[in-house]
């Protein structure tokens, strides 16, 4: 199957999320959470993706991950993981509760499209506190892709992970994972990359990228946002309507898009220096805030 096979059938079936310019979204992706080892890229930033997620939360926000949330193929359980990182799954878990919660599977948590697995591993977790299950992720799902569709403009946002885009991470991921698992993981820690990533091989990346807005002009300029390459994107109007939120695992910074009042922004969290000495968590508007209109394509056009 090709990439534009596979990136239209993920729109044909995404779960379908209405909004208008009162609503308002961030989407974060490739958090590639981890077990709080040497070799789990999140650790590096978990504070400063936990004071941002708190911040949305008590802002009212819904969250959409937009894949690669979990690092499912360095491990081969969430229970590692979850006790990693327990702080911020019930900090998600209150946005689950509050329906405000939209989960997109990716290549490396792609074993998350089995609603049985997401069922079994997501809905509770054990609390060796009170020697008892605890209700977690109780009635989740995850989707291959999301659609945002305003109430009142009819305009669409295709919101999917990018690796539809990318044959060996959507139809060898077994094997991606298997790799990763018994050599790039050890390799890691020593500063080896994985070179099947897209997100550490340029020429890959640039690939990715080519044909997802190729499908975007074939699909009568869709506003596409996905993940998958780490590299943040930020067209003008005009151009292409192809974004990405970055990842949640770049050096001492992470990097969403947010959607409010009818509009788009580019932002990063990160670390910063007052001038008393002490840190502080600060939000930085890179690019935007840029109405979603001026990314809609006329009908007459």
């Amino acid at each position: 199957m090709s990439s534009k096979l596979r990136l239209t059938r993920a729109y044909a079936n995404a779960k379908v999320v209405s909004f208008d310019d009162t609503s308002k979204f961030i989407l974060f992706s490739d958090c590639h959470r981890g077990d709080n080892s040497f070799a789990d890229d999140f650790s590096n930033n978990r504070n400063i993706y936990y004071h941002a997620l708190k911040t949305y939360f008590n802002r009212g926000f819904q969250y959409c991950e937009l894949g690669d949330g979990d690092e499912l193929w360095e491990h081969l359980s969430f229970e590692p993981i979850f006790e990693a990182h327990k702080n911020i799954y019930k900090l998600l878990r209150d946005f689950h509760l509050e329906k405000r919660l939209h989960m997109i599977w990716g290549n490396h948590d792609m074993v998350y499209k089995d609603p049985n697995y997401v069922k079994e591993h997501l809905s509770s977790y054990f609390e060796p506190i009170d020697n008892c299950n605890k209700e977690l992720f109780e009635g989740i799902a995850y989707h291959e892709a999301v659609v945002l569709k305003h109430r009142e403009t009819g305009q669409e946002l295709f919101l999917t992970h990018g690796h539809q885009a990318d044959w060996w991470n959507y139809t060898f991921w077994r094997w991606g994972r298997f790799l990763v698992r018994v050599l790039w993981k050890p390799l890691q820690v020593w500063g080896i990359a994985d070179p099947t990533s897209p997100a550490k091989n340029y020429k890959e990346l640039i690939k990715v990228e080519r044909r997802i807005k190729k499908w975007i002009l074939d699909n009568d300029e869709l506003l596409t946002i996905s993940g998958h390459t780490h590299r943040p994107r930020f067209p003008s109007p005009g151009e292409i309507p192809f974004f990405n939120d970055g990842s949640c695992v770049h050096p001492r910074s992470i990097t969403g898009l947010e959607i409010e009042n009818g509009a788009i922004s580019l932002i990063k969290w990160q670390i910063a220096t007052k001038t008393d000495g002490t840190l502080q968590i600060v939000r930085v508007l890179l690019e935007g805030p840029q109405k979603l209109l001026a990314f809609k394509k006329a009908k007459n056009q």
